[in-house]
């Protein structure tokens, strides 16, 4: 056998090994997923019901509910889309379609991309320092929602970038072309084809807030509200805080009531994640047409 047949013969069995080693713990994973979700399931599915819901946390586990952590969340959610997704989606065009290229440029690059990878707490604590003392802004829903929107604007802003990138540039060229203007062309065009790219960097970005507990812990986030909060200057608590509250308790009833309260945070994350699935879908489908 010559050796290019060896070397071909060595590479087909490593390329086989590492396939094998890569689709084990893909099932090794898969095995872990399954039980987990399984146990929870079973612990959890006791107490999930419409009082559930409905009712506040309370020191019986009878009576206890998740209502004010649920409309907690909600809150903080969609402050923090409102707050991150606008400013995100604004500095990727602007870094992308209208900035130069230059040294600045490149710092900027490499900051972004260093503080997507900071640890949360450590957002936490500039929270802390900035909005809620700073500011005055107290441990308030709007802390809240700006401290998770610095959390996750590296993301949105690194995911976006790509999208825009992934634009070809003849589409570009055509619209300029064709007489419309630099910020025209953005609008009409580049930005539509790249909205599900944007849609992809949104669901990660909504994702990961949505199950932080340190940052808001280190703000001041309650662990007990029996109360709905009204206004942004309120008083809040979340989901993740709520399930952490009730697993430190000693009593297996509030375990179960945990397990209940991750079911929840499950529905609530996957029901966000398919809203931006179908509308990213849509738009990907008037693109082609």
């Amino acid at each position: 056998m010559d050796p290019f047949q060896k070397r071909l013969k060595y590479r087909k069995i490593k390329a086989a090994f590492l396939k094998g080693l890569c689709i084990a713990s893909m099932l090794t994973a898969l095995v872990f997923l399954i039980v987990l979700l399984g146990t929870i399931i079973r612990d959890g599915m006791g107490f999930l019901n419409w009082s559930f819901i409905t009712n506040f946390p309370s020191r019986i586990p009878a009576n206890a509910g998740i209502q004010s952590a649920l409309m907690g969340s909600i809150w903080l959610i969609v402050m923090t889309s409102i707050i991150a997704i606008p400013v995100g989606i604004s500095a990727s065009i602007y870094l992308e379609e209208f900035g130069r290229k230059n040294f600045l440029s490149k710092l900027i690059d490499i900051n972004i991309s260093n503080l997507a990878g900071v640890p949360s707490i450590v957002y936490g604590i500039l929270g802390l320092t900035i909005f809620v003392r700073w500011f005055n802004l107290e441990r308030s829903i709007l802390s809240g929602a700006l401290t998770m929107s610095l959390l996750i604007l590296p993301s949105i802003i690194i995911v976006s970038r790509e999208a825009i990138r992934a634009v070809p540039d003849s589409m570009r060229y055509a619209a300029l072309a064709l007489g419309a203007t630099r910020w025209q062309m953005v609008k009409d065009h580049v930005l539509p084809a790249a909205l599900p790219g944007f849609m992809t960097g949104i669901i990660l970005a909504i994702s990961r807030a949505i199950g932080e507990t340190a940052p808001l812990l280190i703000i001041g986030a309650l662990g007990f509200v029996a109360f709905n909060p009204q206004g942004l200057r309120d008083s809040f608590t979340v989901l993740p805080i709520q399930i952490f509250n009730w697993a430190s308790r000693p009593q297996p009833e509030f375990h179960q009531l945990a397990a209940s309260g991750i079911i929840v945070l499950l529905i609530v994350l996957l029901a966000m994640n398919f809203l931006a699935i179908y509308i990213r879908q849509r738009f990907s489908q008037e693109n082609k047409r």
